[in-house]
């Protein structure tokens, strides 16, 4: 999740007036494992829907990554208009072209298929069509008077757990910065977590998406806004990446390890929904911002030395994971558990492949970065806020 969505989950959570975030949202009907878009597929025939615009990116349709659940579409009764037009951080004119294709098919539904700009480019493209207004009419929290057209969104990647969550982010290549969507009605009717489309990513990317959902984790149940169901969700994803993510980056073919990490990014994003992140997320959106470094890795290079900052802020509840995790015994004391997990982090950076810095980084914009990261960061409920020169610290170990 970008800064963007985390600073507007801040307003409505601190606004009395807004009751978004102090009721249990939707979650979407979720079918998991080999051939799940074949279930999803049977499933929208069944909700009567008649055109479905299938909203992706280029070289996923011309891969053919498509081909079987388009398929499966027609069998179910459902016509199919592809818009392959998505980029990376989808601009407003990349959803408004959704959204006329959407009107130019005559089509009554939309899916999303790809990783996390696919799914947030189908979701503004939902909105907008069901309010006759293009992505800028879409724009800030509840804009829009209606709810989406029905939405069902199928991940190709496993970290983002985007397809649990209600925030969609557009880009504007012009002013480089980002705006977000909220509304409850973005989070999907239903899903489908499939390994298979996931069998062809790289290393680096299983990887440093992987990071990604355990990030998401541990600084959900960690953080102030924790619930009942955030810390189930959390502590569950942490246990699947934990015992999954290493071998599904050394074989990409162990569809049951893809399963699980796909699984793991969607409890993520359902935590994260409520319970949002901190400082590893913070730092990392700037990094981001400033040097284009990819989400997960920014996340995975921070992770660890974030835990070791906030370790005695936070021992009962890392405490909590390593247990949780299998990485210690109860009878040990929590500060031993949490330098057993903290451990454990770096370990699993190690051998999947993260590196421990970057050479991106450059001295004359750490103050800058400092400044951005702690300005986002105080938006989040962390254990408690770093300083300055903790954050100086972070930025200087990374660095290379």
């Amino acid at each position: 999740m970008t800064a963007v969505h985390k600073k507007l989950y801040f307003r409505l959570r601190q606004s009395l007036a807004s009751t978004l975030f102090l009721k249990p949202q939707p979650k979407p009907m979720v079918f998991i494992g080999e051939g799940s878009t074949v279930q999803l597929s049977k499933a929208i025939g069944r909700f009567g829907l008649r055109k479905i615009l299938v909203v992706t990116d280029k070289p996923l349709h011309d891969l053919g990554v498509l081909d079987t659940t388009l398929e499966a579409l027609q069998q179910a009764g459902v016509q199919t208009a592809i818009f392959d037009g998505v980029l990376p951080d989808p601009t407003a004119q990349i959803v408004d072209n959704g959204i006329a294709c959407y009107h130019q098919e005559s089509c009554d539904s939309v899916l999303a298929f790809g990783g996390g700009s696919s799914i947030d480019a189908a979701k503004v493209i939902a909105l907008g069509t069901a309010n006759n207004s293009d992505a800028a009419g879409c724009l800030g929290i509840g804009a829009c008077k209606l709810p989406a057209v029905p939405f069902f969104a199928v991940p190709t990647t496993a970290g983002t757990g985007s397809e649990a969550t209600f925030i969609a982010v557009i880009s504007n290549n012009e002013t480089h910065s980002k705006d977000a969507v909220v509304d409850p009605c973005l989070i999907p009717k239903a899903a489908a977590l499939d390994p298979e489309l996931m069998r062809g990513l790289p290393k680096h990317i299983t990887a440093a998406t992987g990071m990604d959902a355990l990030t998401h984790a541990i600084e959900s149940y960690i953080g102030r806004w924790e619930t009942d169901d955030t810390n189930y969700y959390g502590l569950a994803a942490c246990r699947l990446v934990f015992d999954n993510l290493a071998e599904a980056c050394r074989n990409g073919d162990n569809l049951q390890a893809r399963e699980s990490m796909a699984l793991a990014s969607h409890y993520g994003g359902l935590a994260i929904t409520n319970a949002l992140v901190g400082y590893v997320h913070a730092i990392s959106h700037n990094l981001g911002a400033k040097y284009g470094v990819p989400h997960g890795l920014g996340n995975a290079l921070l992770l660890p030395h974030i835990l070791e900052l906030l370790k005695e802020d936070a021992t009962e509840k890392l405490a909590d994971i390593a247990v949780y995790c299998g990485i210690g015994e109860r009878t040990e004391t929590p500060t031993a558990l949490t330098r057993k997990l903290i451990d454990q982090v770096w370990a699993l950076n190690d051998e999947i492949g993260i590196p421990r810095t970057t050479d991106v980084i450059r001295t004359e914009d750490i103050e800058g970065l400092i400044t951005a990261a702690l300005t986002e960061g105080g938006n989040y409920p962390s254990p408690r806020f770093i300083t300055k020169n903790e954050c100086r610290d972070v930025l200087m170990a990374i660095s290379s």
